[in-house]
């Protein structure tokens, strides 16, 4: 076990590494402008231009720019601007000179809206999707299986931002059955926080769903024709322990890789819902970045971005032998 996490952990930094430094040839060392795209073309003058340059530290030689800001993430950085000196605290990812903050102070703000929504659409997503897929699977060949996965086909079809669009215009604006979205700290309201998220909560659940669902159905009915399975049912056992006991763990494989996978890129690819919503998270914050040429608030969203995928392909390698018993880490 020992074995496997420390080989797992070097595997993970290393995916990290490669992520910073293509992250970092990208943004600044691909023949782009950074200071100029900042800067902006209209009312760019040189002195402008030079003191953007200076304050992102353009003008010092590569190396050692990507060398300061992988210490910065370490120790820490001092920014300057406007003549005065900006200390960014470890983790340093940079500082937004748009919105005079540092980079982690920003990300600190936007992640806690952005997990409140994954995780909801978390729970959501996985009971309803693997219930829908155990129950096709168990009756596999029905009409109730033919309806259910049809049903998940017509929705799955439609295109994710219309789908919200419709229900965030018809059913909290035209017709508010369900409350208006919007974010309140879990700590301040949690009555608020709940009812803010509840929308998109549901709007993420009931789409993302059917592909779990699908997921889910094949998985099960290839384990059902598994040979401990008929030894189970010859045993005697009941059909609900075989299914959702025996069955339904060692189904659950490649569920959880899709999910693991499908958490990690919400965390940074939650940007339709977000806009739609209003919800003011990591999406929104990318959009944002993106609209102001912000560069160190892009990069550092990439990082965090990475960062949780490999964590979560890390937390999936561990779930599998708690699914599985026929799972061993070594």
């Amino acid at each position: 076990m020992l074995y496997f996490v420390a080989r797992r952990l070097v595997s993970a930094l290393s995916v990290v590494l490669v992520t910073l430094i293509a992250t970092f040839t990208l943004f600044f060392v691909a023949p782009t402008d950074p200071a100029a795209s900042i800067c902006g073309e209209r009312n760019c003058t040189l002195q402008r231009y030079n003191e953007i340059k200076s304050n992102l530290h353009l003008d010092r030689p590569k190396v050692q720019q990507f060398a300061e800001y992988t210490a910065g993430i370490f120790v820490g950085r001092d920014f300057e601007t406007s003549g005065v000196v900006q200390h960014c605290g470890a983790p340093c990812l940079g500082y937004s000179f748009k919105n005079d903050r540092p980079v982690v102070d920003m990300l600190k703000s936007a992640l806690p809206v952005t997990v409140s929504l994954v995780l909801g659409y978390a729970v959501l997503v996985l009971t309803i999707g693997v219930f829908i897929g155990s129950m096709a699977a168990k009756r596999r060949g029905t009409l109730g299986d033919r309806a259910l996965m049809t049903s998940t086909l017509v929705l799955s079809s439609v295109p994710y931002y219309i789908v919200a669009l419709m229900i965030s215009l018809y059913f909290t604006i035209l017709y508010p059955i369900l409350p208006r979205s919007g974010y309140t700290a879990l700590t301040d309201n949690p009555g608020k926080w709940f009812a803010g998220l509840l929308t998109p909560w549901l709007v993420l659940g009931i789409y993302f769903c059917t592909q779990y669902a699908r997921f889910s159905r094949g998985s099960m009915v290839e384990t059902l024709s598994e040979d401990f399975i008929r030894t189970a049912r010859a045993k005697g056992l009941s059909d609900r322990v075989v299914t959702y006991k025996h069955a339904l763990r060692a189904g659950l494989i490649p569920v959880v890789t899709i999910f693991g996978l499908d958490i990690a890129g919400s965390l940074a690819g939650a940007i339709f819902t977000e806009k739609i919503f209003d919800l003011p998270g990591l999406g929104n914050l990318v959009i944002d970045s993106l609209n102001n040429y912000d560069l160190p608030v892009i990069m550092g969203t990439v990082l965090v971005a990475s960062a949780a995928i490999v964590v979560m392909n890390f937390l999936v390698d561990i779930g599998y032998s708690l699914i599985d018993p026929r799972v061993r880490l070594a």
